[in-house]
């Protein structure tokens, strides 16, 4: 799997310096290099709105890829893996970009928990109409001009703008002109699966998984948590808690051997909050605990 491009990287990728705003940045597509050249697959640490006005290209993202031709917008966050392919020199709009420093509670609001901002499994590309496009413009300019000022609430008002443009998308619906596989339970085993393999590998102990049971999965992936579980029994004989189980444990015998963590880190790190309930986990599904799995490999923590 591929590491996450950060965000410093991106802007190093494209030559730029990373700027002093730091958490919240907001550009012309048209002025920064990055829309007019191709992007990999890949994922990113941070979180980017596009505002596409001209400009044609191929999007792709998850198990969706659609042609743009003006008048879009795509929001795109760190678990998503997606492509940008420009097929036109001429490439205008806006986008910003984001960390999760600048997300807080009032962003992840309930219902905009359920935007295109947030979910995996939804739609993350909106076909716009002229007044839908100008209304969001108008919206990227406000962006600019407080992004430059010196009022001291100005991350404030601009997650305010950033909750307009998710509200706004919320209303669109989405193009119909996305590949959809035949099979509906076999794309949301696929989402999944892409989904759990996206929380690792663990590279720090301050990185916690997100996603640590069924129907934080299911509740992501906007399926019922039966409807989910009957997928993957289905389709690999497997239910969700063996896949997620599994998957955890992998993750901690390459901590407990690649690692200088001590138990408790590694624990938390993999969404146990008490030591206790990671060894009793660990034991569970390999037989022996987190120490003793240490010794047999032969790992000293001197």
């Amino acid at each position: 799997m591929k590491r996450k491009e950060t965000i410093n990287e991106f802007y190093t990728n494209h030559g730029q310096e990373y700027p002093k705003t730091g958490k919240f940045n907001v550009y012309r597509r048209e002025e920064f290099a990055c829309d007019s050249t191709s992007l990999p697959p890949n994922r990113r640490d941070f979180y980017k709105i596009s505002l596409i006005l001209n400009g044609e290209g191929i999007i792709s993202s998850a198990d969706k890829a659609i042609k743009i031709n003006g008048n879009t917008i795509t929001f795109m966050n760190p678990l998503i893996p997606y492509s940008w392919e420009p097929t036109t020199e001429n490439q205008t709009g806006y986008f910003c970009l984001f960390t999760e420093d600048f997300v807080n509670q009032n962003l992840k609001a309930e219902s905009l928990s359920q935007s295109p901002l947030f979910k995996i499994g939804g739609n993350h590309i909106f076909l716009l109409t002229d007044e839908s496009a100008r209304l969001l413009s108008g919206i990227f300019e406000n962006m600019f001009r407080e992004i430059q000022s010196d009022y001291a609430n100005k991350y404030d008002l601009l997650r305010s703008y950033v909750q307009i443009v998710m509200h706004e998308a919320m209303k669109i619906q989405p193009p119909e002109t996305f590949y959809q596989p035949t099979n509906a339970s076999e794309r949301t085993v696929t989402l999944f699966l892409e989904l759990l393999e996206r929380q690792f590998p663990i590279d720090s102990p301050s990185q916690i998984i997100k996603l640590k049971n069924a129907n934080e999965f299911a509740a992501q992936l906007n399926v019922h948590t039966n409807t989910l579980n009957r997928g993957l029994k289905e389709t690999t004989g497997k239910t969700t808690t063996d896949w997620i189980a599994e998957r955890i444990t992998k993750e901690a015998k390459a901590l407990l051997q690649f690692s200088s963590w001590d138990i408790a880190e590694i624990g938390y790190s993999l969404g146990f909050e008490h030591s206790s309930n990671f060894i009793i986990f660990f034991k569970k599904q390999s037989g022996i605990t987190p120490l003793q799995f240490r010794k047999e490999i032969g790992v000293s923590m001197v």
